[in-house]
């Protein structure tokens, strides 16, 4: 009797454990019925009917980085890169996920390699380096609509790396150095250029502010030349002034005459005083004598 209750227990738990299922976070579980799709177990505890129901496929809802293995693209201009990247997606259709293809983490790998293949091939070389955004964008759009039938949602591709033959790396490292060499030169060129401007500027400039100096200095000379000359004009005018004052007074004329008469005979003596000097006496000597006789009756006439 013991025996029955130990086998009638044993089958009891075996009941209760393919009865009862727990599914964890972020996980879905397919359910066949008989052979057939039954039902999407979400997480959480589950009553299934033994040896009827069972669980068919198990998928996991979190997002799922798959490297995609590194494959030769050829260019638009006929050149050869080793690709290779890496592919995230996401199952949002567990039941399409079982059922849609036989494997589909096959089916997504080369899906996104046929597709980069074809991306890249509308590419030049430079442009394959220049636009990986634009690469990584068409392949997850290529890749998305195909996707969609087997319960998969890509959200993005990465390209990990791009090389190139090594001829072509190596023309494109001398392509890079001559660019490099030439903007040294335009460099080292705008900086003369620019040196030399500035020596220009200098000395147009230093020239300009000479040639103010010396036309600043050119202006006050002949201002202070012309204040002289106004000067010694206005003291000559003044002079002229009184003596023409001086002689209009009474005896002016005749103090003239003495003037000239004294500077008359000394003047005649200086001259007879040079024994190396011939003196012509002038025919009008009675003139002479005339003026030097009004000179000293003049002074006479003051004495007495």
């Amino acid at each position: 009797m013991s025996y029955v209750l130990w086998v009638i227990l044993a089958i009891a738990i075996i009941f209760v454990v393919r009865s009862v299922k727990i599914v964890p976070q972020q996980h879905a579980w397919v359910v066949e019925r008989l052979g057939k799709y039954h039902t999407t177990l979400t997480p959480g505890a589950t009553l299934l009917f033994p040896f009827i129901d069972r669980i068919a496929y198990k998928h996991s809802l979190k997002e799922i980085p798959l490297d995609v293995p590194s494959q030769v693209c050829i260019t638009r201009d006929n050149t050869q890169l080793q690709v290779d990247g890496i592919l995230y997606f996401q199952v949002t259709d567990p039941m399409r996920a079982s059922y849609g293809s036989s494997n589909y983490l096959i089916a997504v790998t080369q899906l996104a390699q046929t597709s980069l293949r074809s991306v890249i091939g509308k590419l030049e070389l430079d442009k394959t380096f220049e636009e990986r955004d634009i690469i990584n964008a068409q392949v997850v759009q290529a890749i998305d609509e195909a996707a969609l039938n087997w319960g998969v949602k890509v959200l993005r591709y990465e390209i990990k790396d791009l090389t190139p033959p090594k001829e072509i790396l190596h023309a494109m490292q001398s392509q890079i150095t001559a660019e490099r060499e030439k903007r040294a030169l335009i460099a080292a060129s705008e900086g003369r250029r620019q040196e030399q401007i500035n020596i220009a500027t200098g000395e147009r400039e230093a020239f300009i502010a000479r040639s103010e100096g010396e036309k600043q200095s050119i202006i006050n000379k002949a201002q202070g030349e012309a204040g002289s000359i106004t000067a010694v004009a206005e003291a000559t005018a003044s002079a002229i002034e009184r003596i023409a004052a001086a002689i209009r007074q009474p005896g002016g004329a005749e103090a003239v005459q003495l003037k000239v008469a004294e500077k008359a005979v000394e003047a005649y003596s200086k001259v007879a005083a040079d024994a190396t000097t011939t003196l012509i006496v002038p025919s009008n000597m009675t003139e002479v004598s005339a003026l030097i006789t009004s000179a000293m009756k003049m002074v006479q006439s003051q004495k007495a």
